[in-house]
């Protein structure tokens, strides 16, 4: 481009002293103008133009193109090329093996892009990240935890039993003797509940069956591939002790991927709503990842904890209480409401001023 701003340069610049315009403006007028006139066609010709033709029928500029480019390539010796950079490497004891490895964090930004452009909803960006942190998350993380479980006790009376089976709302009922980590088994509601209709009193114990038992540190997908290979779609999660801790269900990993889901007659309760005034009222049950994904926060890919409630036990050190509060990465957490010992409500507060500490009060 300086060698033709150069050559038609100095065409302009005789032609401009011939007009009588002073020599020593029409060296630089003449050239910047002739750079200036080729930089614009060759945007404007060479990149601009041919892109919007591109992008209004890709398919067929594609196989037009396909010829000329294969035989562009072969004239350019990129293989050549390529074996000799590769031979120039070995010779300094470099060796640089291309992985070609997508991360997370780039599919994340992939699929944001595919929804700027309309190309998926929403929705459909929620859903293929829930999929995407589902692979990152335990059988802990995703399972109703033992205190949410309606369980049937074979040690209580069949009046006590009758009346647990009928009140609970769920199809499957794990069932324990005595002692709730002894979990015998799993018993489907609709089975029981027909002898009761037909007058009967069922034996409970008849109508056990044995549900798969996995560790709280399995990985979610290894759960999904459990379920799907057993006949009772509820897997009992114990830890390393022997402890029973809670039951994953078909819901669960849903609920992991589309989000809560309504399960009364009442109305749903998200895990997170955002105030008018910016602030976020917090659900301890909701994942951490999702809450660092609304707040912005980092979340340590290593850790103990995987709620927004052991968020706050990791940062207090103890069991809070109500109206307690600790800053942490420009938000303010302030405990609002307790579940007896559980945390249920978190209210989180951007910070104004830029100090990275965690701060008890």
């Amino acid at each position: 481009m300086l060698f033709s701003g150069a050559t038609l340069g100095l065409g302009l610049t005789e032609w401009l002293v011939g007009i009588g315009v002073p020599h020593g403006v029409t060296d630089a007028f003449g050239v910047g103008l002739v750079v200036a006139v080729i930089s614009y066609t060759s945007l404007i010709v060479g990149e601009l133009v041919p892109k919007r033709i591109a992008l209004h029928d890709p398919e067929r500029i594609a196989v037009c193109v396909a010829p000329a480019m294969t035989i562009l390539a072969q004239i350019a010796s990129v293989w050549l090329l390529h074996v000799s950079g590769d031979w120039v490497l070995r010779s300094l004891d470099h060796r640089c093996e291309a992985k070609g490895r997508v991360t997370e964090e780039e599919i994340r930004i992939l699929i944001a892009d595919a929804e700027s452009a309309g190309v998926i909803e929403p929705g459909e960006r929620a859903m293929i990240a829930g999929v995407v942190r589902l692979g990152d998350r335990p059988a802990r993380a995703i399972m109703t935890p033992r205190r949410d479980i309606d369980m049937v006790d074979l040690s209580g009376d069949p009046e006590t039993i009758r009346r647990t089976i009928a009140a609970s709302t769920h199809s499957r009922l794990p069932v324990v003797e005595g002692e709730t980590d002894d979990v015998l088994g799993v018993i489907q509601a609709k089975e029981i509940l027909d002898v009761y209709l037909r007058g009967g009193v069922p034996d409970i114990r008849c109508h056990v069956r044995q549900a798969p038992v996995i560790l709280d540190t399995a990985d979610a997908l290894e759960v999904v591939d459990l379920m799907k290979r057993s006949p009772i779609h509820m897997a009992l999660v114990h830890d390393e002790y022997g402890h029973f801790e809670g039951i994953v269900t078909n819901a669960d990993l849903l609920e992991s991927i589309v989000g809560t889901l309504k399960k009364d007659e009442g109305p749903i309760e998200p895990d997170a709503v955002q105030r008018d005034d910016g602030s976020w009222l917090v659900s301890g049950r909701m994942p951490v990842d999702e809450m660092g994904q609304r707040l912005s926060i980092a979340i340590p890919e290593r850790r103990s904890y995987h709620t927004a409630a052991g968020f706050v036990l990791e940062h207090v050190g103890h069991l809070p209480t109500i109206g307690e509060t600790f800053e942490t990465q420009n938000w303010r957490f302030e405990i609002v409401d307790l579940d007896c010992h559980r945390i249920d409500k978190i209210l989180a507060l951007r910070v104004p001023n830029d100090h990275r500490r965690v701060a008890l009060r």
